[in-house]
């Protein structure tokens, strides 16, 4: 059956559901702080920022594999134990332990 019945009802929409806002309501919209009409510059300066702030550099995920007991002694050592492990690689590097064909480079992103 591929027409459309007389007596099949219509989609039902709710008429309280609020309209879409899209880019133009929010460049029509007023900014307030405080209850007062404020600049765009005021509002965002006042707007709180969550959440962590963007690190200068940036580390990068690794699957490495460990002895165990290299492994539990680093955990051992407690919170923090990865960065550690970290900086123990980084102190090699730079004290050149690793071949010399690996360059360190300080702020590397």
């Amino acid at each position: 059956m591929k027409e459309k019945l007389k007596n099949t009802a219509k989609v039902w929409t709710d008429p309280d559901d609020a309209p879409e806002l899209d880019q133009a309501f929010f460049d029509k919209a007023t900014p307030y702080v405080d209850g007062q009409s404020v600049s765009l510059e005021v509002f965002k300066q006042a707007v709180i920022k969550r959440g962590r702030p963007p690190a200068e550099v940036t580390k990068r995920p690794v699957k490495l594999r460990l002895d165990p007991d290299i492994l539990d002694a680093m955990r051992a050592s407690g919170k923090g134990w990865q960065t550690k492990v970290n900086a123990l690689l980084k102190d090699a590097v730079k004290s050149g332990q690793f071949p010399p064909a690996i360059e360190f480079k300080q702020n590397a992103t």
